[in-house]
C-alpha cells in the first residue's frame, strides 16, 4: 500500500451504508446482528453435524461442509463492518477497504467453484454411479476443494492490485455498505480503462465459466434421468439435486444482475441485490440443504441430542 502516499490523497473511505437516517441505524443493527448470528449458527451446525455423523462422511457432505465454512468467512468479512458502521463512524481505511474487497471476491468466488464441484459430484453419482466411489475418492475430493479455494485468490489479487494503481483525489464517499469494485472505480480520478477491460473480460469469464460447468452438468443429468423408466427413480434422482439447484439459481441470478453490467450503470438500487447474495444467501443455505435432506436432518437431530432415549435396563 506504499503507492497510497504517491498517487492518492485519500487515506480512508466513507461507507454510506444502507441508510443515512439516524433513526434507521439501531433497527438495521438489530436486523443484521440477528442475520449474522443465524448465519454463523446454521452453518456451524451443518459442519458439526457432518463431522460427527459417520453416515454423512460422503463426498457430497464433505463439499457441503466446506461451503458452510466459506459462507461463515464470507459473511464475517462483510457483516461485522456493517454493524460497526450502524452504531459509530462510517469510515474505513484505504488498506482496510482493499482488504475487505479482496476477501469478498476471493470467498465469493470460492463459493462459486465449490458449487461447481458439488454439481460434478451429482453428475458422477447419477450419470456414472458404478464408478462413483473410484472417481470421487477422498484424495480427489481434497484436490477439488483445494483447487476451488486457491484459484479465486489469484483472481481477487489481480483486481485488488489493479485497483491499487488507481488515483483517488478528493471524493472518498462510497455509496455502498461494503468496498466493492464498481463503486470504488467510479470514485477514481484517474483512467479506469484497463480495470474496466479486465472486469468485462477476465472477471466475466471467471464468473460465467463456473456457471457453464454447472449448466453442462445438469444438462447431462437431465438427459440421463429422462432415460430412467421408473417414475420413482426419476423423482429420487431429481430430489438429490433440488437443494443444490436452488442455491445455484439464487447465487448466480443475483450475481449476474449485479456484476454483468457496465460500471457507469451501477446504482444504489443494486444494494438490495448485493445484500441477497452476500448476506442472505449464506444464511439461507443451511436451511435449503437441510429442510429436504433426511440424512442431514437426522445428523442434526443426533448432534442436538434429540434422539429418543433408550429404555432403561430392568
Amino acid at each position: 500500500m506504499e503507492r497510497l502516499n504517491q498517487t492518492s490523497s485519500v487515506s480512508e473511505f466513507i461507507l454510506l451504508g444502507l441508510s443515512s437516517r439516524p433513526e434507521d441505524q439501531k433497527p438495521l443493527f438489530s436486523l443484521f446482528l440477528i442475520i449474522y448470528l443465524v448465519t454463523i449458527t446454521g452453518n456451524l451446525l451443518i459442519i458439526l453435524a457432518i463431522h460427527s455423523d459417520p453416515q454423512l462422511h460422503t463426498p457430497m457432505y464433505f463439499f457441503l461442509s466446506f461451503l458452510s465454512f466459506t459462507d461463515i468467512c464470507f459473511t464475517t468479512t462483510i457483516v461485522p463492518r456493517m454493524l460497526v458502521n450502524f452504531l459509530s463512524h462510517k469510515t474505513i481505511s484505504y488498506a482496510g477497504c482493499l482488504t475487505q474487497m479482496y476477501f469478498i471476491y476471493a470467498l465469493g468466488n470460492t463459493d462459486s467453484w465449490l458449487l461447481v464441484v458439488m454439481a460434478f459430484d451429482r453428475y458422477v453419482a447419477i450419470c456414472d454411479p458404478f464408478h462413483y466411489v473410484t472417481i470421487m475418492s477422498h484424495r480427489r475430493c481434497v484436490l477439488l476443494v483445494a483447487f476451488s479455494c486457491s484459484l479465486p485468490h489469484f483472481h481477487s489479487l489481480l483486481h485488488t492490485l489493479l485497483l491499487n494503481h488507481l488515483t483517488f483525489c478528493d471524493s472518498n464517499t462510497i455509496h455502498h455498505f461494503l468496498c466493492d469494485l464498481s463503486p470504488l472505480m467510479k470514485l477514481s480520478c484517474s483512467s479506469t480503462f484497463v480495470n474496466e477491460i479486465v472486469l468485462m473480460t477476465e472477471a466475466s469469464a471467471f464468473l460465467v465459466t463456473p456457471f457453464l460447468c454447472i449448466a453442462f452438468s445438469y444438462v447431462r443429468i437431465l438427459i440421463t434421468v429422462l432415460k430412467i423408466p421408473s417414475a420413482s427413480r426419476k423423482h429420487k434422482a431429481f430430489s438429490t439435486c433440488g437443494s443444490h439447484l436452488t442455491v445455484v439459481t439464487l447465487f448466480y441470478g443475483i450475481i449476474f444482475y449485479v456484476y454483468l453490467q457496465p460500471v457507469s450503470t451501477y446504482t444504489v438500487r443494486d444494494h438490495v441485490a448485493t445484500i441477497v447474495y452476500t448476506v442472505l444467501s449464506s444464511m439461507l443455505n443451511p436451511f435449503i440443504y437441510s429442510l429436504r435432506n433426511k440424512d442431514l436432518k437426522q445428523g442434526l437431530r443426533k448432534l442436538l441430542g434429540r434422539r429418543k432415549p433408550q429404555a432403561a435396563p430392568s
